[in-house]
């Protein structure tokens, strides 16, 4: 891997104004199969639940942008909790939140920007998109846009899901869609509760299959330049509901750059 490269200002700027615009266009052309409508009832059967704890302590971390974060999502929380995705439709993640700005109450909360940590607007909403992604794995839907993160922030000390998992997201031009390609509607329930973001994706039938999410060929590799990346494949199975594997199928390559000390002991 090659050495993550320091860009400018300026071309940061002019780079998320040029695929902004790309993005914009996209959605222009696919705007008539977006999942638009919300649902203040709820599809009677759970096909995925799942919860992220809001609050990590961590050395030398500023609880202030955390509890922002807290803040960011119940605004984000609020464009996606009931959306409905009939089939043939794609649910796009920027395209129902929209940019979050100061004017919508939207907070500065933590962002990586070239590796470091630093606060920004908005900052905290990948850990949303890494629950929608994360339940999507686990459902029917098709995932046909997701961005694996580009750093590796925290060591393993408490990780419930395998490395790589999640799904980073820059507004507009990183974003998370999910089409549904069966016949029947899906609906996302999502709730930021006392001390865990949750959430559910919904159906019309019970759920026809299990899925698991197995990670393979996992190493941290130094690099040339100095640092450390962290790489693994993850594949999804899925099951009936008797327990008999059906099949399998690749759905991530993962590389990133480690934040941390490989040798990093837990002390938890």
């Amino acid at each position: 891997m090659e050495e993550p490269k320091k860009r400018s200002k300026l071309r940061s700027r002019l780079g998320s104004a040029y695929y902004g615009s790309l993005r914009q266009l996209l959605w222009l052309k696919l705007s008539p199969t977006f999942a638009k409508e919300r649902r203040a009832e709820c599809l009677p059967y759970v096909q995925f639940s799942h919860a992220t704890p809001l609050l990590r302590k961590l050395q030398g971390d500023d609880m202030a942008l955390q509890q922002n974060k807290v803040t960011n999502l119940k605004l984000a929380v609020k464009q996606l909790d009931g959306v409905v995705i009939r089939p043939g439709e794609t649910f796009s993640y920027w395209y129902l939140i929209g940019k979050p700005s100061r004017r919508k109450g939207y907070r500065e909360g933590m962002i990586l920007r070239s590796g470091k940590v630093c606060a920004g607007v908005g900052g905290g909403l990948c850990q949303l998109s890494n629950l929608i992604y994360w339940m999507a794995l686990h459902s029917p839907l098709t995932v046909v846009e997701r961005h694996r993160h580009g750093y590796d922030v925290f060591p393993d000390a408490k990780r419930t899901q395998p490395f790589g998992s999640g799904a980073t997201c820059a507004y507009p031009h990183a974003d998370l869609m999910l089409r549904n390609d069966t016949d029947e509607c899906f609906q996302f329930s999502l709730h930021v509760g006392e001390k865990e973001l949750e959430g559910a994706i919904l159906g019309e039938t019970p759920p026809a299959f299990r899925y698991e999410i197995v990670e393979r060929d996992h190493e941290m590799r130094g690099e040339y330049w100095g640092g450390y990346t962290r790489r693994n494949k993850l594949f999804r199975q899925v099951f009936d509901l008797s327990g008999a594997l059906l099949g399998e199928e690749p759905v991530a390559e993962n590389c990133a750059v480690m934040m941390y000390s490989p040798m990093l002991q837990d002390k938890n």
